[in-house]
């Protein structure tokens, strides 16, 4: 496929995950990549996220489709995996919890009846992980939301307008979100 790259997997907090609620696509065609537009200014179509597998609930009718939840410190992502997932599903079908896990995969967003947007990962790619992966992700995520804050406190970035407009994002709050999580990976 002419022009195809894979989008780089943004590293991201569940809590700024859910605070999201943008979403788009740049080009109309109907395989075109989505997008989520975060508070502090990620573009993210992938994420890579780390953190405690909690619950795995098969909620399937007929064929094996998995949701499941990832806490990290500052909140729980929930994935879904089914057939077009399939080792995520099989990863799935035979973990235990809690067990900490890595994940890398694509946002997708869900409209409910009273107009809010859901957003949860659908998994390329899941694998066990440990304390010390979790804790380096933590250390690499609060790296990055940082770098995002402080461009977007100077608007550095073509998105940081749309962003400032439809968020009017606290900052501090985020960076309270990147305290939290470090806390956690210097009580381990």
């Amino acid at each position: 496929m002419p022009g195809y790259f894979r989008e780089i997997a943004v590293r991201m907090f569940a809590k700024e995950l859910k605070d999201s609620d943008m979403v788009y696509r740049e080009e109309e065609e109907q395989y075109a990549p989505q997008y989520v537009l975060t508070p502090t200014g990620a573009k993210a179509n992938r994420v890579l996220i780390s953190g405690v597998l909690t619950e795995i609930e098969n909620i399937g009718s007929g064929a094996e489709y998995y949701k499941a939840r990832i806490a990290d410190p500052t909140g729980v992502f929930t994935i879904y995996a089914g057939q077009y997932q399939a080792e995520a599903a099989r990863f799935l079908s035979e973990a235990a919890t809690p067990a900490f896990v890595t994940v890398i995969g694509k946002v997708t967003a869900f409209k409910t009846d009273d107009g809010n947007t859901l957003l949860s990962v659908r998994p390329e790619y899941i694998q066990n992980a440990d304390e010390k992966d979790r804790n380096l992700w933590i250390a690499e995520t609060a790296e990055k939301t940082h770098e995002r804050i402080s461009a977007a406190e100077i608007q550095a970035d073509e998105n940081i307008k749309i962003v400032l407009d439809h968020y009017a994002p606290d900052f501090s709050e985020y960076r309270k979100m990147i305290l939290q999580a470090l806390k956690t990976v210097v009580s381990n």
